[in-house]
Order: structure tokens, then C-alpha cells, then sequence
């Protein structure tokens, strides 16, 4: 009979032990083991991504830095100001005109203030304008010269308005002009 008692006994024991840790510990190691197939395809796709990185990468090394310098001048993905109203006045420089009283301003922008340019335009179009209001003064010649190299400059550029008025305070055998520009530049969002 103590045989009998020895051996329910062992195997109430040998129960607890598989219900109280065997099962837990197993089923535990059953979610590690789902988790570690979770991170193994989670590293099997960086490393189809970082290929595929360096695919592009190299794809991208492989224009001419020329090229993409152009390309981003052409449509530029920020909208640079300064760099514009400087590029704006060499030009006219070179035509012998000034630029004079800029004024930038966003169309989208409701609030009327000239001086600030909204980030965020409406809609889901994936470019947005600004719109530049300048004057210069000069020969008409100077500035038909400036208007063709603006046309054929990178940068997408639209004509707005032109206003042109004689400038009756200059003298002399050619008559000096005032021109008044709109107009509109364009970035990619």
C-alpha cells in the first residue's frame, strides 16, 4: 500500500510540476519563439531594403552632378527666397538694371500680408508657387535682354503682369524706362 500512495504521490508531484512550470515555460518558449520569427523576417526585409538602397544609390551616383544640379534648379524642392531675389538681381545686373522694392508673397495665403509665405498650400498638389513683385528701371533694350535670359533660364518662371512707364526724370538721347514685374516661381512639395 505504500507503493501504492508512493506512486499516486510521484505522479501528483510530476503533474504539478508539468501544469506549474513544464506548461507555462512552453508556451512561453511557443511566443518567443513566434517573436523571434517576427524579428527574423523583420531583418530578412532590412536587408532586402538596404539592398535596394544601395541599388539606388548607386543608380543615383551615377548621374552627372551637373545634371541633378540643373534638375533641382529647374524645380527646386524648397522654396529659397533669398537665393531667388540674389539670382533675380544678378541677372538684372548683368543687364545693367536694379532690382528695386521686392515683394514676395504665397497666392495660396489668405491673410493678405505679403511678407509671409505659407509651407502648407490647399489641395493635393504636389507643387506650390510663389509670387515675386519687383521694379527696375532702364533701357528698354537692357530689360527685353533680361526678360529673354529669365525666359530661358532653368527656373520655371511665369509672367504675371508688366507694368511700363517712361521714366521722364532721366534725360538724354535714349529714353529710360520703369518696369513693374509679377511674377510666379514654382517648387515641388
Amino acid at each position: 500500500m505504500a507503493k501504492m500512495i508512493l506512486a499516486v504521490l510521484g505522479l501528483a508531484i510530476a503533474g504539478g510540476v508539468f501544469f506549474m512550470y513544464t506548461q507555462p515555460a512552453y508556451d512561453e518558449m511557443q511566443g518567443l519563439r513566434a517573436k523571434s520569427d517576427e524579428y527574423d523576417q523583420a531583418l530578412s526585409k532590412a536587408a532586402e531594403l538596404q539592398q535596394l538602397k544601395q541599388t539606388l544609390l548607386s543608380r543615383y551616383n551615377a548621374f552627372n552632378p551637373s545634371d541633378l544640379d540643373r534638375l533641382q534648379k529647374l524645380l527646386p524642392d524648397h522654396v529659397d527666397n533669398v537665393r531667388l531675389v540674389l539670382d533675380l538681381d544678378n541677372l538684372a545686373r548683368s543687364h545693367n538694371l536694379a532690382l528695386q522694392n521686392v515683394v514676395i508673397s504665397n497666392p495660396a495665403s489668405k491673410s493678405g500680408d505679403p511678407s509671409v509665405i505659407g509651407a502648407i498650400g490647399k489641395g493635393g498638389q504636389k507643387y506650390d508657387s510663389l509670387t515675386l513683385k519687383f521694379g527696375t528701371q532702364g533701357k528698354y533694350e537692357d530689360f527685353s535682354q533680361f526678360l529673354q535670359d529669365l525666359e530661358s533660364s532653368l527656373r520655371v518662371v511665369d509672367l504675371v503682369s508688366l507694368n511700363l512707364s517712361q521714366d521722364r526724370s532721366v534725360t538724354g538721347s535714349t529714353p529710360a524706362f520703369r518696369f513693374d514685374l509679377t511674377i510666379r516661381t514654382y517648387w515641388l512639395r
